[in-house]
């Protein structure tokens, strides 16, 4: 749970630090926004991904299923920045499938806490794999991350990319080249 009141006295520290008047007009009513706007991108923190990835829905075929561009935003753990991007995930049902917004519920869960890209990704993974018992998975997260593009080496544009691939997706290159022309269309 986020504590509104303690973030509400950080922000004036942090104002007050940077040498801001925390009672002037435009930034009077800043620590309640600021606090408010925390609890709406680290919501990701309370929620669990079983709760979109437990319904499931029998099918007959068990070919690879593709939810591509998901966008999302995120917040270094390292700066309290943003990073966002666009998220790829593919599975190949072992007889059970997911709703498709399930995927992109799956990724805000993770998203929406303070976080490391590269952890994001994997949790994806894990949870697709914990949760459908899929064949295998694979994930691609590319992201801007604020850090580098605002501050420190100051390289807006760059994006990173990572990946995570469990079950047949780890083990058969093919299926990966599959993956990579899927999301490239």
């Amino acid at each position: 749970m986020v504590d509104q009141k303690k973030i509400e006295e950080a922000v004036r520290l942090l104002l007050e630090g940077i040498g801001e008047d925390v009672s002037r007009e435009g930034l009077a009513d800043t620590p309640n926004r600021v606090a408010r706007m925390y609890e709406e991108i680290c919501r990701g923190m309370d929620e669990d991904a079983a709760l979109h990835l437990s319904k499931t829905f029998a099918v007959d075929s068990n070919e690879i299923v593709v939810e591509k561009d998901i966008t999302f935003y995120s917040t270094c753990e390292h700066h309290l920045m943003p990073f966002y991007g666009k998220a790829h995930i593919a599975y190949l049902p072992n007889g059970r499938v997911v709703g498709l917004s399930k995927l992109a519920r799956t990724v805000e869960v993770y998203a929406r806490r303070l976080q490391i890209q590269e952890q994001m990704t994997t949790q994806i993974a894990e949870a697709v794999m914990e949760h459908l018992k899929p064949q295998g998975v694979m994930v691609m997260v590319e992201a801007e991350h604020m850090c580098m593009a605002m501050r420190g080496v100051s390289k807006p544009g760059s994006r990173t990319v990572t990946m995570a691939a469990k079950g047949c997706f780890y083990d058969d290159p093919r299926l990966q080249q599959y993956f990579f022309e899927m999301i490239r269309r």
